[in-house]
């Protein structure tokens, strides 16, 4: 049996703020940041990528940057809530790189998506060829946002104080 994680004190939550700004920021940089030596410092990183809590690091594109011009969230609706409908909905869905984000949503929708796509033109292609055609689908509304207000992947920490 697999010991439970240990609790997270004031240093790792100041560990895991520094790498959510920065992902490629090496254990030395994240040490002198935090007020701490390398080596703990790395053990600490080391512990909370076992633990789960770092699930992994990766670079963050800027869409635009490289052609994905429209971002658009989709509400979809199924036929009936089955488990095989729904567990072939979701494979389905994972097989679909424009969808970057799916949420199971309780309410009046099933599902809410967040797809990114070049244009309009190609988000239609995107509607009528895969999404319209995925198991049980009765519903798609979609919108398209025409600007952003905000926009973070930076989680706000309970550890650390205002």
């Amino acid at each position: 049996m697999q010991a439970s994680p240990k609790p997270l004190d004031g240093l790792d939550w100041r560990i895991l703020d520094q790498l959510q700004r920065d992902g490629s920021a090496t254990a030395a940089e994240v040490a002198e940041k935090v007020g701490l030596s390398q080596s703990p410092c790395w053990r600490r990183i080391q512990r909370l990528e076992e633990d789960g809590i770092i699930k992994r690091r990766v670079a963050l594109l800027d869409r635009k940057a490289i052609g994905l011009n429209v971002l658009i969230f989709s509400h979809v609706k199924l036929e009936a809530h089955s488990g095989d409908l729904l567990t072939d909905f979701r494979e389905a869905i994972r097989r679909i790189a424009e969808v970057q984000e799916c949420f199971v949503l309780m309410g009046q929708v099933d599902f809410m998506l967040r797809i990114v796509t070049k244009d309009i033109e190609a988000y239609e292609a995107l509607f009528f060829e895969k999404l319209s055609k995925l198991p049980g689908v009765r519903e798609i509304n979609s919108m398209i946002a025409v600007s952003t207000v905000k926009e973070t992947t930076e989680l706000p920490l309970p550890g650390l104080a205002g």
